[in-house]
Order: C-alpha cells, then sequence, then structure tokens
C-alpha cells in the first residue's frame, strides 16, 4: 500500500507550509495512472495525520482520469484503464492527463 508513504509525505509537506496553524481541508489531484486508491488514501491521510496540525482535516481528492492523444486517430481519447493504449489498438499515443497527484489547495485557520 504506498498510499501511506504518500499520506506521510502529503502531511509532513502541508504541516510544514501550515506552519503551526490548524489544518482544516486539503485537496490533492490525483490522476487514475497513480494507482492510487481513494478509500485507502482517505484512511492513510486520517492515519498520518494524528497528533499534527492536520488532525481531523478534511481530505478532498479531485480524481483525474487518464487521457492520451492517439497519434494515429489524431484525436484525445479516454483510457478506459491504466494500460497506456488508444482504444483503437494503438501504442502511439501521448498521456495528456492521469499522472497528477499533487497538493491544489490548503486550508488552514
Amino acid at each position: 500500500m504506498h498510499e501511506l508513504a504518500i499520506a506521510e509525505n502529503l502531511v509532513d509537506t502541508v504541516c510544514t507550509r501550515a506552519a503551526g496553524r490548524p489544518v482544516r481541508r486539503v485537496t490533492v489531484r490525483i490522476g487514475a495512472l497513480t494507482a492510487v486508491v481513494p478509500d485507502d488514501m482517505r484512511f492513510c491521510f486520517d492515519l498520518a495525520a494524528m497528533g499534527t496540525a492536520a488532525h481531523g482535516a478534511a481530505l478532498d481528492l479531485d480524481l483525474r482520469p487518464a487521457m492520451v492523444f492517439c497519434r494515429v486517430c489524431k484525436i484525445d481519447q479516454r483510457l478506459p484503464d491504466r494500460i497506456p493504449l488508444c482504444p483503437c489498438g494503438s501504442a502511439d499515443v501521448t498521456v495528456t492527463t492521469g499522472r497528477e497527484l499533487h497538493v491544489v489547495s490548503v486550508e488552514t485557520g
């Protein structure tokens, strides 16, 4: 479960930025290709936040689909799974979304 390591790093980063202020809400953008399981991420965030300025903070996840630009079809396609192939079968694609994993906002108070 790599979500725990991600959550621990997230809590450390957010608490450092909060500079002692209590963290109320954290929004994180997560792409489908990161293989992060949303429910596991929420659980691990709550666990990692215990005893920190982020204890009790809400974690909002902005889940992004995996999209590729197919050089054969010349169009953007949404991937039905985590395999970066165009639905036409071509592997000649550029991933345009789905690899995101970053903090969008932090609410303190």
